[in-house]
């Protein structure tokens, strides 16, 4: 029995040595020999030599001098990989590409072709009427209640609002609590829908957040102008990824893009927009590459990379 044991214990350390020792550093030494950069994670350096970020996961870029990644329903959170699971059907899917798409599709065709819509929209909106009715914004919110509460909390400056509006009409915060007994404290959430309708009627044509207008509205714009011809716009620009991480983009979102981000680099380095324009258009082509050597798929480019190198080309952004 002893014999046994004595034999299995031998067995059980040869396993454990070879299997949590020597196996893992063989990899290791492969990876830091032959993939170096790879094996750490494929970690980019910016201009000034720190590390920035991985190769391999997107990051959000919101200013107009660098390229914006793809949607990411994760919000970018490395260790929380997901995709949005909405369905085509389902209207907050719809919305978040509506928004995407109000402060950058162009018209197609006819005298404002080339052209953004968002300034239309924003006009459109002024006038206050949608199918016949007025007030827009009260529409929106009452049809649908979920986005306004989510309009409340996506910005601290949007709860102030809303916190600011219920302590200069506390006869209609206490006839909403009439209505609501089980939430006799609201929250800005709470009183999102109220608020809207209410606001709506004592400032016509307006929203509290004013740049917000082309986004939010762009859908029911749409909704009344069915038959005005829009530039398409590359998909990956406004459906995000399975992983919500996809670090690269298509050469075609890059190079729609491509107009926003020269226009700011040359405003910020004061130098010919045509000039700067070229330059960039050639750091995407350099960047840009495609699966299997280019025998399948598009061409993409990676966003950390591309934005790193203008960085370097032309500094840091003017504030």
């Amino acid at each position: 029995m002893l014999s046994h044991i004595s034999k299995s214990l031998w067995l059980l350390g040869f396993t454990v040595v070879l299997l949590c020792g020597a196996y893992p550093g063989v990899l290791w030494l492969v990876g830091q020999t032959a993939f170096p950069f790879q094996a750490n994670g494929s970690l980019l350096r910016g201009p000034e030599g720190r590390f920035v970020g991985s190769a391999l996961i997107a990051q959000p870029f919101t200013r107009d001098e660098y390229f914006q990644p793809r949607p990411s329903a994760a919000g970018y959170d490395a260790s929380a990989s997901a995709s949005s699971t909405l369905a085509p059907s389902n209207y907050l899917l719809r919305d978040r590409v509506a928004r995407a798409l109000g402060p950058i599709v162009k018209y197609r065709s006819g005298p404002k072709a080339g052209k953004l819509v968002a300034p239309d929209i924003e006009r459109w909106f002024e006038l206050d009427r949608y199918r016949d009715n007025s007030s827009v914004v009260a529409q929106w919110a009452q049809a649908h209640p979920g986005l306004a509460r989510a309009w409340a909390t996506a910005d601290a400056a949007h709860a102030r609002l809303v916190g600011e509006w219920a302590t200069k009409h506390p006869d209609v915060v206490a006839e909403w609590r009439k209505a609501n007994p089980g939430t006799p404290a609201p929250k800005a959430p709470d009183l999102a829908v109220i608020f809207l309708t209410t606001y709506a009627k004592e400032n016509r044509g307006q929203f509290p957040a004013r740049g917000e207008v082309s986004s939010i509205f762009f859908d029911m714009w749409r909704q009344e102008h069915p038959d005005v011809e829009l530039d398409p716009v590359p998909g990956d620009m406004v459906m995000s990824s399975g992983s919500g991480l996809d670090p690269d983009i298509t050469l075609e979102n890059a190079q729609y893009q491509l107009d926003r981000v020269a226009a700011r680099w040359a405003e910020n380095t004061k130098r010919d927009p045509a000039r700067v324009r070229r330059e960039i258009g050639q750091i995407l082509q350099d960047k840009a590459w495609a699966p299997l050597h280019g025998a399948v798929g598009e061409k993409l480019v990676n966003v950390l990379e591309v934005n790193i190198e203008l960085r370097r080309r032309y500094g840091v952004p003017a504030h």
